[in-house]
């Protein structure tokens, strides 16, 4: 018997193999050849060849078994993942397998030692896909419109509002304000509104999902507002259309934009939220001299005083919009969004939408996110079949065109190195950079506020146990910089819905308790109106082993180009209850 090295095989031959018909072997593999022969003079040669297949598939065991990486992630071109550990890199060119597992930079970083690794998921993209692609297949263009002939069919042009079949002064107030094109999902949702649908619009933030539920309203409330005039209706005012929001900030910007569509027309919008007193609320509705509102822009809270004390009647609604639907279907509003649902009547198909005695309310729930819960609740009150969803292809997902770097940090620490980032970001945009600095409690904010304070940097604070009085206006000044600091430290308070056109950094100062605000505090950068389409940076600061753990499903998710996990995006039909049988 025999050993025998073929490339980086052993083989092991028995004499009998050796000297079969005395003729000798030559063993070749991929690098090195072996012959054995007897000392026949005239002995042939006989050749044994290994595939070159699997002389690679051995040479990857012994990386494996060695300790190396046995993939190269790395390709020529942009990177999509970079680490600190350059062999951890992944371009945007590879592609995973489907049962590949992917090497995580963030493996590693529940150990004491990983402080100060850190990785950058980049930008693929220039600008947001919802405002570069300005139509969908299949169901971007209206109905009725015909589609280019000729040698450019395959390139429609970039649809413009007033093909959307909206009234001319309606797109004439949006181009005075810059606005010509609308984003894919304003093309998606506008036309089904139209149309009296029941719409579920799920889509990733800063994509324009207000003015695709505010435009349609306000043109149907003008048309509505004409025939009226015409037919000499002397009717009393009265609510037409509702829209819930989670918080007084985000009432006063959705009031804002609504007061700039309706002006044109003579409509009536007006803001209730809470923490300003039963008193504020009965002047706003039943006020003197004050005619009620045609659009109502409300937080649960306060509409749920209203209606108790009979301030509003929901009778005569025509359209109930619920905003940010994953936070007004979290428990601490489900309660109170069931009270006003129920106060209304709900529409189960448009043939009930038509102006006219007996009409009832169009439903619109809009959000980025949904819980499981959803569909369960509005089953309470309209038939499900009735809805139809709208869903953007990136949601869930990570944003493209937003850069975001993740940092192992200690908790002591992470004073000084938002600092330093927020002297660079000064000096990058000589000054007009603006900052969002996100912290999960409000004795955190008040702390890293005081922190900044000594430090020199000129900030705005915002979370939600300050007064009323104290939080009115804060946002606003912070968002029309009408104030000379750039930086607001806030809560999650400001991630939900409001308009951050202006800010090019998002700092995570500590990381999100969840996926779902982790996406919303990343959405307030690269969002529609931003300049050059949209675009901007965001900064999380790893702490705890359960900050890791989010951190790893985040960074998996970019690497396998998947959404991310856990989260909820249709409206399903609830469960059949259980009945439980007594003896």
């Amino acid at each position: 018997m025999q050993l025998v090295k073929v490339g980086t095989y052993l083989a092991l031959f028995t004499s009998r193999t050796l000297s079969k018909n005395n003729n000798p072997i030559r063993i070749i593999g991929h690098r090195c050849q072996t012959t054995l022969a007897n000392n026949s003079p005239g002995a042939r040669l006989t050749v044994i060849r290994i595939p070159r297949h699997m002389q690679r598939h051995v040479e990857s065991v012994k990386q494996l078994r060695g300790g190396k990486a046995s993939v190269n992630t790395t390709k020529a071109g942009k990177l999509l993942i970079q680490s600190k550990n350059p062999e951890l890199n992944q371009s945007a060119a590879y592609t995973l397998g489907k049962f590949e597992q992917p090497v995580l930079s963030s493996k590693g970083w529940k150990h004491n030692k990983s402080y100060g690794d850190y990785f950058t998921i980049n930008n693929t993209r220039n600008v947001a896909p919802f405002v570069l692609e300005h139509h969908e297949e299949g169901d971007a263009a209206p109905e009725g419109d015909a589609a280019p002939e000729g040698p450019c069919a395959e390139k429609r042009e970039a649809l413009t509002f007033s093909r959307l079949h909206l009234c001319q002064r309606l797109v004439e107030t949006l181009a005075s304000a810059n606005i010509t094109h609308p984003t894919t999902v304003q093309l998606q949702t506008i036309p089904k509104v139209l149309r009296g649908l029941n719409v579920l619009c799920a889509a990733e933030t800063g994509s324009g999902k207000t003015l695709g539920y505010l435009l349609p309203v306000v043109h149907r409330l003008q048309a509505q507002k004409a025939l009226e005039e015409a037919e000499a209706d002397s009717s009393p005012p009265r609510v037409r259309a509702l829209v819930l929001v989670p918080s007084r900030e985000l009432a006063d910007q959705v009031g804002s934009v609504a007061r700039g569509l309706c002006a044109p027309f003579g409509l009536v919008t007006k803001t209730v939220g809470g923490g300003r007193g039963v008193g504020h609320i009965k002047n706003v509705l039943k006020g003197k001299g004050s005619d009620l509102p045609d659009v109502l822009v409300a937080t649960p809270g306060a509409l749920v005083k209203a209606l108790r004390r009979r301030y509003l009647d929901l009778s005569e609604l025509r359209f109930f919009v619920i905003d940010e639907a994953d936070t007004m279907f979290d428990p601490s509003f489900c309660g109170m969004l069931e009270t006003i649902l129920l106060q209304a009547r709900i529409a189960s198909g448009p043939a009930e939408t038509r102006e006219g005695p007996g009409a009832a309310a169009q439903l619109l729930v809009v959000g980025a996110t949904f819980p499981g819960g959803v569909g369960e609740l509005l089953s309470k009150v309209t038939d499900l079949g009735s809805v139809v969803t709208v869903k953007s292809k990136g949601l869930h997902c990570l944003m493209p065109h937003v850069k975001q770097t993740f940092l192992k940090v200690r908790g002591a620490d992470k004073v000084l190195e938002l600092h330093r980032v927020l002297k660079v970001l000064q000096a990058e945009a000589g000054g007009g950079g603006s900052a969002l600095v996100f912290c999960n409690k409000a004795p955190t904010a008040n702390f890293l506020s005081y922190s900044l304070e000594e430090l020199g940097v000129k900030h705005l604070r915002l979370h939600g146990e300050m007064m009323a009085g104290e939080r009115a206006g804060i946002y606003r000044s912070f968002q029309k910089g009408l104030t000379a600091a750039n930086v607001l430290v806030c809560t999650d308070i400001a991630s939900r819905g409001l308009d951050t056109t202006g800010v090019r950094l998002v700092v995570n100062y500590d990381f999100p308790e969840s996926v779902t605000d982790y996406i919303h505090r990343v959405g307030r950068v690269g969002r529609a109106g931003s300049a050059a389409g949209g675009g901007g940076e965001a900064l999380s600061f790893a702490t705890h082993p359960w900050d890791v753990e989010l951190v790893q499903k985040i960074e998996t998710a970019a690497r396998r180009r998947t959404s991310l996990p856990g989260m909820e995006s249709e409206i399903r039909q609830p469960k059949a209850k259980t009945l439980e049988l007594e003896e």
